[in-house]
């Protein structure tokens, strides 16, 4: 009985993948497990493709991440090293050095993320990114900013060292709450402000003359 056509894995589609490395998934599942790969590890796997295959750099990594979630050897969320990450983003219409500021200045921050008082940011690059060991002390949080436009942006995140999918499920719900309320102070407050300005005026109304 034929194996099942995989079409996508780490979120990634096999017409993508074939685009990019010459091979869909399942060709590239078949090959790895003719050459035994099933039973090396990340490093392994991802070097192979590289040295034997040709596979570049990034697709090396990304296949053996499909590779091994197929395979059942990684579940979703779970990084190389057998931990956990949770991410999420937001695209906000607001330019990027005020999104920058809400995370870097401590009265900002507290509008949206209570939390943010007790965090600790270990690295900081204005307007680009932040590394953070958060408040447990043990989990970090990886902060990256990008233009999008004179009034747009995003900012996008990824806590890691999670322990287990639990905890994936949790702070995947607490940051998407938290992105929300950012969202919700930028774009609220702009509408606000041009509620309080009001319409235009316009010029006086010429008065036309009745015949």
């Amino acid at each position: 009985m034929p194996k099942p056509k995989v079409t996508e894995a780490a979120g990634i589609s096999s017409e993508a993948v074939q685009a990019k490395t010459g091979k869909t998934w399942s060709e590239w599942i078949a090959v790895l497990d003719t050459d035994g790969a099933a039973a090396w590890t990340h490093k392994e796997i991802a070097t192979h493709l590289s040295e034997q295959h040709g596979c570049p750099g990034w697709w090396s990594q990304m296949v053996t991440v499909g590779y091994e979630q197929v395979k059942g050897l990684r579940v979703k969320h779970q990084k190389c090293d057998g931990e956990f990450s949770a991410s999420a983003s937001k695209t906000i219409a607001v330019p990027i050095a005020d999104l920058y500021a809400s995370w870097s200045e401590p009265k900002k921050l507290a509008q949206w993320l209570p939390d943010g008082a007790k965090m600790t940011v270990r690295r900081a690059t204005a307007n680009k990114s932040m590394r953070i060991t958060w408040i447990d002390g043990e989990t970090s949080v990886e902060v990256n900013f990008w233009n999008k436009g004179p009034a747009k942006s995003q900012v996008a995140l990824e806590h890691n060292k999670l322990k287990d999918l639990a905890a994936v499920g949790r702070f995947k719900a607490y940051w998407t709450a938290a992105l929300a309320k950012l969202q919700t102070l930028f774009e609220g407050a702009n509408a606000s402000e041009a509620i309080v300005r009001g319409p235009k005026r316009q010029g006086p109304i010429k008065k036309t003359k009745q015949s």
